[in-house]
């Protein structure tokens, strides 16, 4: 998701900043009252100078009208001071509380978003990647819109108000004095060019150092086994080493470009000390006037490095938003259609029906001519070598995948034409990969439960043959089950995820190689309980329909009917009876398998 970057990122933020606009508001009239107060105070100062210049102070007593008169301009310029003090604790109240507010809104709508789009999004963009554009990218865009407008603000305003006063002070003396300014704004354009690329593969290389570590500690398992520590640790070295480097070349530009900026304006305080001095000896000058012009051109130096600071922020931000922007312009590939149809009473005579399904990842074909129905309250079961297009068939059905337009029904009306939320309702699956949350067992078990309930967490744990499990449990259902389900066995895990499917009640289950990790005894009792389960849900007039994957065919012997994949074909199907008379795939895998059962027992 690699793209050129432009100030014109910035248009997400519009409505954000349109929405806060009352309190950047404030902030910058609190922005100004500071500016005032600040270009105050040397005037303070050059009166107070002038007068110590013009009278010798020998009387410190009250009846002193000089010291009287520089005591009043001490008051003015304490009560300036506090005008700064107070007008800088509300500009940054108001401006970096609005910007810390858009950083919040604008990461939700990041992460919801990143829930919007489809399974497809997730297999071309890393883990690692889509969390530093959510955490270290969102956080430059703040400061873009806090610090950043602040700087520019600021800078343009105090600035213009320096410049105005010295030259109507001493347009000759100021006019020698700014000439270094012209070569810092070049400075400061080619400074924001340079800082702008830098930064953006800064960005990258901190996304490869973020998927290498979410990589690592989510593998750490098999890491541990293969005992692949070391180079592991050395994969991360080279990306972290890799963020060095990326953030060496940025320091190695702020670190010429400010002590320059500091030389520069260095200058002007020589050539203002030349100029200046020899105008006040001329008596052209007042000191007063002249340590005024020290005071302005010393609070001169701060927007002049301030633009650099802005520029750095803008450009940082200008990029990072760029990073963010091409996730919130990406699509989602699978949406609900513009006119949802929805099936009549009593017009489906099949549950699932394919059609002539043929489907491709790319070029590569996974899936050729298939054809199949699947009635209401029936059993499925599809075997198949690895590879064999079985999980992708599954996919197509849920639209976790697209299909081809008319090639997959449910309940009589194309799954394209279905609202999405809807379609999936219907099922409950328990894919391959049993994902848990780092969650309690019950919590994992009711995830798709508004308001869980312990009876069908029960329930639906004894169906899966997890309550046996309890005991060994320490906090029962309230037991936290790490990252992953990474305290749980792989029958656990499956059983689990079984759980979860069963307690969402829907009418169609789709179980996707999910008996694989347990042993032959608990796979009877699973299922035996769905076939109870089935028997019911059909006596209550509810629907129960099951599509199972399995290399066992010891699961698929309670099914209606087996579907053999192979190469994306189907290459048999039949009760598990007339299969086992074919002599084909199916009854060599179940001789194989008898064999093996056979050999464990002796």
């Amino acid at each position: 998701m690699k793209r050129r970057t432009s100030i014109r990122e910035y248009k997400t933020i519009l409505p954000y900043l349109a929405r806060y606009r009352a309190q950047y508001f404030r902030g910058f009239i609190c922005l100004l009252f500071v500016d005032a107060a600040q270009v105050l105070i040397p005037q303070f100062v050059r009166r107070a100078v002038d007068l110590i210049s013009i009278a010798s102070i020998t009387d410190t007593g009250s009846n002193n009208p000089v010291g009287n008169r520089i005591f009043l301009l001490c008051l003015g310029m304490v009560g300036s001071m506090l005008l700064v003090c107070g007008g800088r604790f509300l500009w940054r109240y108001f401006i970096h509380g609005s910007s810390r507010r858009i950083e919040t809104e604008l990461r939700g709508r990041l992460f919801d978003h990143l829930l919007v789009l489809s399974y497809d999004f997730y297999q071309k963009n890393k883990i690692g990647d889509l969390m530093a554009r959510a955490t270290s990218d969102v956080g430059a865009v703040r400061m873009a819109i806090g610090m950043g407008l602040v700087a520019l603000v600021d800078g343009t305003i105090l600035a213009t108000a320096i410049l105005i006063i010295i030259f109507i002070q001493d347009p000759r003396t100021a006019a020698c004095a700014v000439l270094p300014l012209l070569p810092i704004t070049i400075l400061i354009l080619l400074f924001g060019h340079r800082v702008g690329k830098q930064f953006q593969k800064a960005q990258e290389t901190y996304s490869a150092m973020s998927d290498a570590v979410q990589e690592t500690f989510a593998g750490i398992r098999v890491i541990k086994s293969f005992v692949k520590e070391l180079w592991f640790i050395k994969k991360f070295a080279d990306t972290n080493d890799d963020y060095r480097d990326a953030n060496m070349e940025l320091v190695k530009t702020f670190g010429l470009f400010f002590p320059l900026i500091t030389f520069l304006s260095g200058l002007t305080s020589l050539i203002l000390l030349l100029v200046g001095g020899r105008r006040v000896v001329e008596g052209l000058m007042s000191p007063g006037e002249l340590v005024a012009l020290f005071s302005y051109f010393q609070m001169l130096i701060w927007p002049l490095m301030g633009a650099g600071f802005m520029v750095n922020m803008i450009q940082r931000g200008a990029v990072s938003l760029g990073r963010v922007n091409s996730v919130l312009e990406t699509e989602p590939s699978i949406v609900s259609p513009a006119v949802v149809k929805r099936p009549g009473p009593g017009t489906a005579v099949n549950e699932i029906e394919i059609r002539n399904l043929n489907f491709a990842y790319g070029d590569a074909n996974v899936l050729e001519d298939i054809t199949l129905n699947i009635p209401r309250n029936s059993w499925v079961g599809i075997l198949g070598r690895t590879g064999s297009g079985k999980s992708t068939l599954l996919k197509t059905m849920t639209r976790m995948v697209d299909p081809p337009q008319g090639a997959v029904f449910v309940r009589g009306v194309d799954v394209r034409e279905w609202d999405l939320e809807e379609l999936r309702a219907l099922f409950a699956v328990t894919p391959q990969d049993s994902y848990l949350f780092s969650d309690s067992i019950g919590r994992n078990i009711a995830y798709g439960l508004e308001f869980p309930d312990e009876s069908r967490i029960r329930e639906s744990a004894e169906l899966a043959a997890l309550d046996r499990d309890l005991a060994g449990f320490a906090r029962g259902w309230e037991t936290t089950i790490g990252e992953r389900g990474l305290t749980l066995s792989g029958g656990q895990k499956q059983r689990t995820a079984i759980s979860r499917s069963l307690i969402m009640g829907a009418e169609i289950l789709i179980l996707d190689d999910s008996l694989s990790a347990v042993d032959a005894e608990t796979e009877k009792r699973i299922l035996r309980g769905l076939l109870a389960e089935r028997e019911r849900k059909i006596r209550g007039s509810r629907g129960s329909t099951a599509v199972i994957v399995s290399h066992r065919v010891s699961t698929l012997a309670y099914a209606d009917i087996v579907l053999v994949l192979e190469q994306g074909r189907i290459a048999e199907s039949g009760s598990p009876r007339e299969l086992l008379e074919k002599g084909g795939f199916y009854a060599k895998m179940a001789e194989l398998q008898r064999l093996e059962q056979g050999e464990g027992h002796g």
